[in-house]
């Protein structure tokens, strides 16, 4: 695992004072029109490599790229939220001599979400990027699909491993009657989840430390999650998922579905499934899961081929690509 780092990050844990700070930083930062679509780290990495990257020349930069930048280049209300917030280096740089912001905002439903800064190091890092947007726009899909079919409107929602909790804020902007659980073991993770949903306006959200849905009783109607799927050297919580290669939560996550899915209720999973020699396990595990327990599956490659430079991990050696896939479970009305 990597070092954490040594200034001050959005990892930290929270209280009321600095939470406060967070949300008026970030809108103060949306209300003067910034928007940013945060990229894959790998992408992300290239471009902040460019020469002319090695300094942030404005507020995009600092707070979308992750750039260091020098005193005055923000409005002094900024850096000053910042600090109060406890995400503010003001020893960054290889002299020291700059500031860093230990937070980013991107943007996804035309709102801004809060999220951990580039290089998300931190075993506890908020991850916000490309699949959360992917795993959002299929949680749209899904909910609209209902709604053409004429199912009834979700009454309770729960987010599975919430991260910033962009799908579970998303769904209850679309279903302001609905009860939406937005539950992680990760403590950051549910500090910029709360954060996020009132940044969004949105009340009917209620964040829940819990492993799984362990913590929270009864049934939903709609089980959204987009779980770590990667094989990770460093453990870290928002990339490791454990089990073979790396597709231990993503079963969790079915399994709780199996157990916690109200009558016509649907789980919408967004994970990642390494292919081996044409086979892909996942499927076959996850489907074998649901069959024992009476639901409707549907299974799709939503990319065939991401991640391509992670099968240089030792962990993916017998893996000939890692593909994107969306599951969705349907528990059945009525008697089969």
């Amino acid at each position: 695992m990597a070092d954490a780092p040594s200034h001050p990050t959005a990892s930290q844990e929270p209280n009321a004072h600095n939470e406060d700070a967070l949300l008026a930083l970030a809108r103060a930062v949306r209300d003067s029109g910034y928007r940013f679509t945060t990229v894959t780290p790998a992408t992300h990495a290239r471009v902040n490599a460019r020469p002319e990257n090695a300094h942030a020349r404005s507020l995009r930069d600092v707070l979308g790229w992750s750039r260091p930048f020098r005193d005055g280049l923000l409005p002094a209300e900024l850096t000053d939220l910042m600090a109060q917030a406890g995400v503010l280096d003001r020893s960054a740089g290889p002299d020291g001599s700059l500031m860093k912001a230990g937070i980013r905002l991107s943007s996804l439903d035309d709102t801004l979400f809060l999220h951990a800064a580039y290089p998300p190091l931190a075993a506890d890092a908020v991850f916000f990027g490309p699949d959360t947007m992917r795993f959002a726009e299929a949680v749209i899909a899904h909910l609209e699909e209902r709604a053409r079919a004429r199912h009834p409107t979700p009454r309770r929602a729960a987010d599975i491993g919430c991260g910033s909790g962009a799908a579970g804020i998303v769904v209850a902007k679309r279903l302001p009657e609905a009860e939406v659980v937005l539950v992680d073991i990760n403590p950051a993770a549910l500090r910029a989840a709360r954060i996020n949903a009132r940044l969004a306006g949105i009340d009917n959200v209620r964040p829940v430390h819990s492993d799984m849905l362990n913590s929270v009783e009864g049934s939903f109607d709609l089980i959204v999650s987009n779980p770590p799927f990667m094989v990770d050297s460093g453990g870290r919580a928002y990339r490791h998922g454990g089990g073979p290669l790396g597709a231990g939560l993503s079963l969790r996550v079915v399994e709780a579905a199996t157990e916690r899915l109200a009558p016509g209720g649907s789980l919408v999973l967004f994970t990642g499934s390494a292919i081996v020699e044409g086979h892909d396990g996942f499927r076959e595990e996850a489907s074998a899961i649901c069959a024992r327990a009476g639901l409707d599956v549907s299974y799709r490659e939503f990319d065939p081929d991401e991640y391509g430079e992670e099968l240089d991990d030792p962990g993916y050696a017998a893996a000939e690509r890692i593909a994107l896939v969306i599951l969705t479970a349907t528990r059945p009305t009525g008697p089969r």
